[in-house]
Parts: structure tokens; sequence; C-alpha cells
């Protein structure tokens, strides 16, 4: 059992998520995005993405996590993700993307998640995105692709 957060630890550890997921909103805006932050003060219940962006037809639900080595994301943020791309954006499937965007340090690692395994349920109960690794998304480019 880890200790306690103090209020002090708690503000900061907010500060930095809305850091990097501002950061992330101008990074995708100087690409070419229309982005937003989704300012949510506390953990939902309803699906919302930590940012969402649009390029073209494309729409891009974020889950932003700020580390120094690596971060991990809770099966169930990814699933809001989903949900959300699922129930609130009209559009078909080929045009929505649930992204993972890791802030490391100067660092940026973006890891689209497959429809597929979120249909059939084989979403594992965390994804780690660490510091060496690389990600499956090119932001210039909007899509999949090798970096």
């Amino acid at each position: 059992m880890g200790k306690p957060l103090r209020k002090s630890d708690l503000k900061k550890w907010r500060r930095r998520g809305f850091y990097s997921e501002t950061v992330l909103v101008k990074k995708l805006q100087k690409n070419g995005y229309n982005a937003v932050r989704v300012p949510v003060s506390n953990p939902s219940l309803h699906p919302l993405p930590d940012v969402i962006a649009r390029k073209n037809l494309h729409v891009y639900a974020f889950e932003v996590k700020n580390a120094n080595y690596y971060a991990y994301f809770p099966k169930k943020q990814i699933d809001k993700l989903f949900r959300f791309l699922d129930e609130l954006i009209p559009i078909p499937k080929q045009y929505k993307h649930a992204i993972l965007a890791a802030h490391l340090g100067k660092k940026w690692i973006f890891r689209q998640m497959a429809w597929e395994r979120w249909e059939k349920e084989k979403i594992l109960d965390q994804e780690r995105i660490l510091k060496r690794d690389k990600g499956n998304f090119k932001l210039k480019k909007g899509r999949k692709g090798r970096l």
C-alpha cells in the first residue's frame, strides 16, 4: 500500500495533466487539426476524452498522461474513448480514432488503439507506454504509420 496523497501533491499532479493537455492542443493546432481540451475537473463516468481533435473527415479522441519514464492507461479510460466515439460521433468507424498520448519529458508517444480489440473486448487491464517505445500514430499525417 502506497502512502496517502497530500492535497498539495494532488494539485501538482492535476496541474501536470492540465499542462500536457494544453501543450497537446497547441501541438495539434500547429499540425492543422481543430482541437480542444475537454475541461473535466474530476474523473467522470461520462465517456469524455481529455482532448478532442478533428482533421478533415477524421475525429480523434485523446487520453493524455504526463510521466517521466512510463505512462499507464487503465482499461476504463480506454473504454471511455471508444464509447465517446461510438455513442457521440455519428460518422463511419474508419474516421474515428482513439489515441493514447504519453508526454514523457520533451518526448511525445502516440498509440492508436484498434477498434477490433475494443469490439472483441480484448483491451488489456492497462496499456503501458515506455519512453523507449515507438508509437503507431504520426501526428503530422494524422493516421497510423511507422515512426
